[in-house]
């Protein structure tokens, strides 16, 4: 199973998404079998690490995601990928947008597939620390749940 979480810039939310996912899949004991990445529907921020409070705050739950690098999405991502996870309706709409015709790949919002918090992970780069562990605690929520997921497909 591949699973790639999107937002903006892909140095908030989506490597957070792809950090504590990483995390709860080693857990499980099945990192051999899934495999995880995350990406930006933007190329600002590419090449960078994450934003440093989304580090931090991911750091004091026990996540390492200083080693990620923001990457945009590709075309051949909707080919490589079996589920691509957005964080937000733009993001969803913009891959929408760029998904080839006949891609393989199912798209969906992350929180409105496993009914945590509403249908946004909301973006917390414009604003302090506390955006940062909101959108842990709606992460690991829903990551959970596509943790069960995946260990259904599998």
């Amino acid at each position: 199973m591949k699973v790639l979480f999107v937002c903006m810039g892909n140095i908030c939310r989506s490597p957070t998404a792809e950090g504590v996912f990483r995390q709860q899949v080693q857990a499980a004991g099945v990192q051999a079998l899934v495999e995880i990445d995350s990406a930006g529907t933007g190329d600002w921020h590419v090449g960078k690490m994450p934003d440093r409070r989304a580090c931090l705050a991911a750091k004091s739950r026990g996540y390492d995601i200083g080693a990620l690098r923001a990457r945009q999405v590709a075309p051949e991502d909707f080919e490589r990928f079996d589920l691509i996870l957005a964080m937000d309706h733009d993001n969803l709409a913009h891959l929408q947008a760029l998904r080839p015709v006949g891609a393989r790949a199912e798209l969906d919002l992350f929180l409105r597939r496993y009914g945590v918090g509403g249908d946004v992970v909301p973006d917390p780069y414009y604003g302090g620390t506390d955006g940062f562990e909101q959108v842990l605690d709606l992460i690991e929520q829903a990551s959970q749940s596509l943790l069960d997921e995946v260990l259904e497909r599998l």
